[in-house]
């Protein structure tokens, strides 16, 4: 779009390219103009002015007047509507007989007198900040959860009770039960407390809020342990992303039944498959592609270290191949469960 105090030399420029022989709609073209509006721009001989800035419009028939905006605002300050939002005003009002505005145009003179806040007494909501917890080395962060699996008929499930390490992402305990039970929680934290050989070590179990993970028998028996319970906040579904993002790729997995499982044993067999898999031979991103067990056991620092050094020399003996620096293979140093840092960039 041509500023209007560019106007005149537009027309000047188009004029010159036609004289010159250029076609007008051409010339025009150029300046992504219209032919119809280079002929408005200069009609009866002369550069018209732009007139919008300064013209008179018609009022809106629907514009709220003053004394509407004035009743609007003295309703909302009424103890019967200090404390109610738009939505429950308007019918309110309109039950005695009274209509005024619309709930859009309440909400628009609200925010116009930057009234569009907590009003009345009661007490303003909170945003919960997620629990975060660091971990530099395996077992002293684990997150868990459970999933459904489906059985041999429509309506039944299994369900997969499973933990993982949240600094090497290593499946340290799973088994799969018929029902969510917290004895079933509790056998399972132990299996794995005492493979990992870590009793009385320091550990932070994380999990969401299902009924097993709350159980008082559950709780009381964490806190026997030593284990300190972490949970997600109410009705959030991402405070717990690595257990969710491991369910995903169990679920997707080439060989995982669509159909559903024959038998209880059939469902422990693939599990117990798939956490081989996934724990010995999976090449994890985040990890920077060495296994779970590898990074679990702190052999992949010498894995990475000689992936660099081979990067390295394929640099030296190419540079022309390289516009920078060769790929990060640096080990991670530290991983954070819902990282306070993503929480105030919300």
């Amino acid at each position: 779009m041509i500023d209007p105090s560019n106007r005149k030399l537009a027309v000047e420029l188009i004029q010159e390219a036609n004289r010159n022989g250029a076609r007008l709609a051409k010339a025009c073209g150029e300046l992504h103009i219209s032919v119809r509006t280079y002929e408005r721009w200069v009609k009866d001989g002369e550069i018209q002015l732009d007139r919008r800035p300064t013209a008179k419009r018609p009022i809106p028939k629907n514009k709220l007047s003053e004394e509407e905006r004035t009743e609007i605002l003295t309703v909302v300050k009424q103890d019967e509507y200090a404390d109610l939002p738009p939505t429950q005003i308007v019918p309110k009002l309109a039950d005695q007989g009274t209509y005024i505005a619309s709930e859009s145009t309440f909400y628009r003179v609200l925010r116009e007198e930057k009234m569009q806040n907590h009003r009345g007494f009661s007490q303003k909501p909170t945003k919960r900040i997620p629990e975060s917890h660091l971990a530099v080395a395996p077992n002293q962060v684990w997150t868990w959860d459970i999933t459904w699996l489906a059985g041999p008929v429509k309506g039944m499930f299994y369900r997969l009770y499973l933990i993982i390490d949240l600094f090497s992402r290593k499946v340290v305990g799973w088994e799969v039960w018929e029902t969510e039970e917290a004895n079933y929680a509790e056998q399972l934290v132990q299996k794995a407390v005492l493979n990992e050989k870590i009793q009385g070590a320091p550990l932070v179990l994380h999990s969401d809020n299902g009924s097993p993970m709350k159980a008082s028998t559950f709780q009381g028996f964490l806190e026997k342990m030593g284990i300190q319970s972490s949970y997600s906040r109410p009705r959030v579904s991402n405070d717990n992303p690595y257990s969710e993002a491991m369910f995903r790729t169990l679920k997707y997995r080439p060989d995982f039944p669509r159909k559903g499982f024959k038998s209880v044993v059939e469902a422990r067999a693939w599990a117990l498959k798939f956490v081989r898999w996934y724990n010995e031979v999976h090449l994890h991103s985040a990890l920077k592609f060495v296994t779970p067990v590898q990074c679990h056991t702190g052999k992949h620092i010498g894995i990475l270290e000689k992936r660099k050094l081979v990067y390295e020399e394929a640099k030296q003996k190419h540079p022309e191949r390289w516009a920078g620096q060769t790929r990060n293979w640096s080990a991670q140093q530290q991983v954070a469960l819902n990282p306070i840092k993503e929480v105030t960039q919300e």
